[in-house]
């Protein structure tokens, strides 16, 4: 069983949502322990930033019509979509950037919607796999704060990996991740310490059902 890896934090050391996510596919691992993960960094190693229009522009011609540059990024969306597709398990880690998705994560997202497997219109082949999408906001947007309705990233994901690409989708979220870092929110320490450990048990609960739901399918 072979597991995919997107993680979409900006951060080399100290990211949160790595952090949740490193404990879902943990719990995955000690089923699959010899199975190979695919890792795909884009906050680190972001895509080029003009291979979506290229290969948006390149999709309306000919192989032998298109740029190099056209050529060179229809072969990305290419391998970014067999990544996908060849895994059996899938785990995306994206935080919270000013209130939306990264454009990083964004680019993605476009990069693999132009190959056709993967289109709005398709039978993605990520149709029934197990997925697990780990958020983590530095503030607090649950019900009934400040805050709520502003996260305008998770729901996106979720019409993403749920409704265009088809996935069995299970979301770990955490909030108050500043908290420590930004003094302003000192007062909440006890409730994040909480919330965190709630995030934490929910991503074990969810990275042995990443083995035990593709099992059963």
């Amino acid at each position: 069983m072979s597991l995919f890896r997107l993680d979409g934090s900006i951060r080399v050391e100290g990211s949160a949502s790595r952090a949740i996510a490193d404990i879902v596919e943990r719990e995955w691992r000690a089923g699959n322990p010899d199975a190979p993960v695919t890792r795909r960094h884009v906050g680190t190693e972001p895509l080029p930033a003009t291979a979506w229009a290229d290969a948006v522009s390149g999709s309306y011609l000919t192989a032998d019509q298109r740029t190099p540059a056209q050529s060179e990024a229809a072969a990305l969306a290419a391998t970014l979509a067999d990544e996908l597709a060849d895994a059996e398990a899938l785990l995306f880690a994206v935080p919270l950037y000013n209130f939306g998705v990264s454009q990083h994560v964004k680019t993605y997202v476009d990069m693999v919607i132009t190959d056709p497997r993967f289109g709005p219109r398709a039978e993605a082949p990520t149709i029934g796999k197990p997925a697990v999408l780990v958020t983590v906001r530095g503030g607090n947007y649950s019900a009934g704060t400040p805050r709520e309705g502003w996260d305008h990233a998770t729901s996106w994901m979720r019409r993403i990996l749920e409704d265009v690409w088809g996935m069995d989708l299970r979301v770990v979220e955490r909030d108050f991740t500043l908290v420590g870092v930004n003094p302003a929110l000192d007062s909440f320490t006890e409730m994040a310490a909480e919330l965190k450990e709630t995030a934490e048990r929910e991503a074990a609960e969810h990275g042995r059902l990443l083995t035990s739901a593709r099992a059963a399918a």
